[in-house]
């Protein structure tokens, strides 16, 4: 049994949840979100909660469950209060900067990484060696935030690149003479 799918997902004051079939849309003060539920789970809203539960015992149902119920819980979640990632530059010369909608890296290669802000992600720079993404979206906000940071990853030895802000990084020691 699914320890997450059998928790009743409250919906916050603000927040409108609408099922319609398998359809799941919630519209918030930030934005509107829609999502899809397979066919293996059945959605209910009742009492301002809403409730997934598996159609039959059967092992794809159960693992669709959890899975559902958590999409549709960050849904909510993201038009209620939006998702933030915050990215640290570590290096020296490393920077970031905005350029229009683009967010420009210099991080020690030959030319500056022009990254285009994806649709419903937020990029700010309040510090040139801090990035932070922002959006209804966990996913997105997520998925900008892994390819920002793969353009350089953070090494072992001096722990320069990009890195997630609560990322430790582990450390190795350099030759030994």
């Amino acid at each position: 049994m699914s320890r997450i799918g059998k928790k009743a997902i409250p919906v916050p004051s603000g927040v409108t949840v609408t099922v319609d079939g398998q359809t799941v849309k919630a519209k918030g003060p930030k934005g509107e979100l829609e999502f899809v539920v397979t066919d293996l789970c059945k959605v209910a809203l009742d009492n301002n909660e809403v409730s997934v539960t598996p159609v039959n015992d059967s092992k794809p149902a159960r693992s669709q469950w959890g899975m559902s119920r958590t999409q549709i819980a960050n849904m909510i979640h993201g038009v209620a209060n939006e998702f933030t990632k915050t990215l640290e530059l570590v290096g020296v010369g490393y920077r970031a900067q905005m350029k229009g909608s683009a967010l420009s890296l210099a991080l020690g290669y030959s030319h500056d990484i022009d990254y285009p802000a994806p649709e419903g992600v937020k990029i700010a720079v309040p510090k040139q060696t801090e990035i932070v993404l922002s959006g209804i979206d966990k996913q997105k906000v997520g998925q900008a935030a892994a390819e920002i940071r793969a353009f350089r990853p953070p090494e072992p030895y001096k722990g320069k690149g990009v890195k997630y802000a609560d990322e430790y990084i582990f450390r190795k020691e350099g030759k030994k003479k």
